[in-house]
Parts: C-alpha cells; structure tokens; sequence
C-alpha cells in the first residue's frame, strides 16, 4: 500500500519510521524493546506531535503489504544498522511493527503551531517513484551488499539487503522504501558517487523532502573543487557575499559574517566551492588596475551599504585582503589540496553584458543606494560596473550589475528579462539565480 503524498516542510530531516531507524541505530549498542519504545515516542513527538502520523503511514505502509517478514527483517537492521533487533526479544519483524502500530495507529493530520499540513503535492507518481528508487538501490547493490557483509557485526544481516529494500519499494511504499535505502547507505557509510547523489537529491526535490533528509550522513564521493562546474543554483562568489551585508547581520561581526558566507556551500557543490568562487573573485579585483575608491562603491551599491567600509575608515583593498584570508582558511579546513587556478575569462560576454548596463542609464539617472544617507547615484555605481565589466571580468560585473538591480528593484520589461535569462544561461548560472528578477518585471 502506497501512501499518500505530503509536502515534509515541516521537517527539518528524517521523519517516520526511518527516523525511528536512525536514532536506534546512533548509539551503537544494541536497544532492549523499552528503549525503543522511547525513541519512538520522541519521533512521534517530531512537529508538535506530527511525527506520529508519519509513523503511522510507515507502519501501515508495512502492514499491509505483502512483503515477506524476512526481508521486512533484514531492510529493518540494515536501516537501524542493527540497533535494534526484534528476534532478540522473541518477537517478529510484523509483530513488533503491530505493536508500534498500536501506538501510533493511523490518524488524519492536523494543524499545529510551526507546522502546516502541505497543500503541494509530489511531481511524482508512485509507479514513476518505484522505478527511480529501485534503479538507485540497484546502483548501489554491490557497494552495499559488501559494508555490510564487512562491517564486523557480530550478528551479520540476514539475506540480501538490496533485494529488501526493492521488495519494499516495490510492494510497499517507494517513499518509505527511498528513505529506508537512504538510511542504509548511510548507516554503513557506502560510498555514493557525485552522478548518484544528484539524482538522490533530484528524488529528494520532487517528493518536497527537507534536504538534509538526503545529503546529512551521506558517504558522497565529491570531485575536485572546479569553479567553472556552476552547480550552485543561485548567486555565488563576490557578488554573492554582498547580500549576506543587506539588511540584518549585525548579530554577528563583518569577519563572521564573511565566514558564514564562505561555508555556505550549495547542496550540490564540493564543500569549499563557495570559498574558491569567492576567494576567485576577490583576487581579481584585488589585483586588478581598479582603484580602491572603484571598489569601494562597488561593495556599498552591491551590499545596499550594509556595511559602510567607507564609514568605518576601511581600505577597500585591506577588506578584499580580509575575504581572501577567510576563504583560505575555509579552504585550508575542507578542502587543503586545493590550489586556485584563475580561468579563463568570458571576454565575448563583454559586449552584451555592457549593452544591459547601457539600457538601463536612464533608469539608473533617476535612482540612489541609500537615498538620503550618504547615498550613492546610480550612474557612479554604473561606472564602476562598467570599469569591472572591461578591465577585470564580464561575469562578476554582470553578477554585480543583477546585484543592483535587487538593491534598486529596477523595474524591468518582458523582452529585458528575456534578454537576462538568456544572458544568465550563457553564463552558466543556476536555475534561480537570474529567476530572482521576475518579480522586477512589469507586465502588459
């Protein structure tokens, strides 16, 4: 029997039975029933009380299907990296899950406070989710049969995990089944190739899993940091840490804050891919032939002087030295091998990106960052885009030149975010990182 399928914003990872698995399974030692029957509790408890419907649907997901006990036995220890084991108590796989269910029979979901049942279904049917699922356990069958025929259990996991799990899948409940493999994987820290977990991560999206759900615990075998591989789905580099100093960040000093801004890695990035496109950045216009009265109103137009370094008595120069320290030490943590390597610029680029910039003059003409305080007119911070766009690089100054647009909330028409769109896909940006715009667009 296959669920019905739900919008999990509400979670912020696991959820349901797997939950349940995960949390038998982090000790490390071996639970008695009454143990387990905490940490079901706390599962149920997940969401003002929400988890327990999750639960529920897991286990009448199980109950009733017609997978055969066994391999419900050997999915469950797999998943739980054996933290809890019925047999040891004299009960089977389905007379256990009849007693949680017991507990946890199902009911209809309500609204509670911090969560709201979710009105937006799965982009996935269960027959189109089966197949997916199956074609990953399948992909990781040979790497999985073999950690956890190698992980020293003293008690090995009896029969073919993979067949369990697609048996499951298949008979069962492709979500249930999905986050039971997930848990597997993890549990046994199998090896997940970059290929793989995109697609796990596509999975992830269509069923409007957290993500964390997926990516947390996940053995992912991450390729070499390379800045041209744009993975991340919006804004990066420079351009990027600039809105991290719009509006409130005074909780946390300027260093922090760039800090937080460099580890902040996409879900589908090498972490420290964030610090090298900064640290990238940085050094351009570190060692370019910019002024530093140049770059400073590039960061206050871009930051929507969030952080007035001008105000401050900070060099621009001494501040760019400040990002590329942090990056380095970012990158020092997670990724020591790495060595920048400065690519190619998109010089043929140069031209359309300035003719954006150019037909946005008369707008700019009549707009400021921070108006009335000490503010900055928009053709001086459309000098210095151009000075980027020509003398460092088209792409961080047409990164910037989007950039400005937010800041300003210049209004747009249909055929100039056309135009973007196009611009934004020749560069290689992520699906929302020129899409941030639409709402710039004056329709009709």
């Amino acid at each position: 029997m296959a669920r019905r399928r739900e919008h999990f914003s509400g979670y912020a990872g696991d959820f349901g039975l797997s939950a349940l698995a995960e949390r038998l399974g982090a000790s490390g030692v071996r639970a008695d029933e009454a143990q387990a029957r905490v940490l079901a509790a706390e599962v149920a408890d997940d969401c003002g009380g929400e988890g327990a419907v999750e639960l529920g649907a897991d286990l009448r997901c199980l109950l009733e299907s017609a997978v055969p006990e066994e391999l419900m036995h050997t999915a469950w220890l797999a998943a739980a990296h054996q933290g809890f084991d019925p047999a040891d108590f004299g009960m089977g796989m389905r007379d256990w899950l009849r007693r949680l269910a017991d507990r946890y029979p199902a009911r209809s979901r309500k609204e509670t406070h911090g969560y709201r049942p979710g009105s937006v279904p799965s982009s996935m049917d269960e027959e189109e989710l089966r197949e997916a699922v199956a074609r990953e356990i399948r992909t990781s069958a040979s790497e999985l049969t073999h950690a956890v025929a190698t992980s020293g259990s003293a008690a090995p996991v009896p029969g073919s995990v993979p067949e369990a799990l697609e048996r499951i899948v298949r008979e069962s409940d492709g979500a249930l089944g999905f986050r039971l493999f997930l848990r597997a994987l993890k549990a046994y820290g199998v090896p997940v190739a970059k290929d793989q977990y995109d697609r796990l991560m596509v999975l992830d999206t269509r069923l409007r899993y957290p993500g964390p759900l997926v990516y947390d615990g996940l053995n992912v075998q991450w390729p070499p940091i390379d800045t041209t591989q744009r993975d991340a789905t919006g804004d990066f580099g420079f351009s990027e840490l600039t809105s991290w100093f719009t509006g409130q960040w005074h909780d946390h000093t300027a260093r922090e804050t760039v800090q937080r801004a460099a580890a902040n890695d996409d879900t589908a990035e090498t972490p420290g891919s964030a610090a090298a496109s900064l640290l990238e950045d940085t050094l351009r216009l570190l060692e370019s032939s910019l002024s530093s009265g140049t770059i400073t109103t590039l960061w206050l137009a871009a930051s929507d002087r969030g952080f007035s370094i001008d105000r401050a008595g900070i060099d621009a120069r001494s501040w760019l030295r400040t990002i590329a320290e942090v990056c380095r030490d970012r990158l020092q943590e997670v990724a020591p091998s790495y060595t920048p390597v400065e690519p190619s610029l998109r010089t043929e680029l140069t031209g359309p990106v300035l003719r954006e910039l150019q037909d946005l003059t008369l707008l700019l003409a009549d707009r400021a960052v921070s108006p009335g305080w000490h503010e900055i007119p928009g053709t001086t911070a459309a000098e210095a885009l151009e000075q980027v766009v020509t003398r460092v690089d088209p792409d961080l100054g047409y990164r910037l030149l989007l950039r400005l647009l937010r800041v300003l909330a210049l209004p747009l028409t249909e055929e100039q975010y056309a135009r973007h769109r196009s611009l934004g896909e020749r560069f290689g940006y992520g699906a929302f990182h020129v899409n941030e715009l639409e709402l710039l667009v004056e329709h009709g």
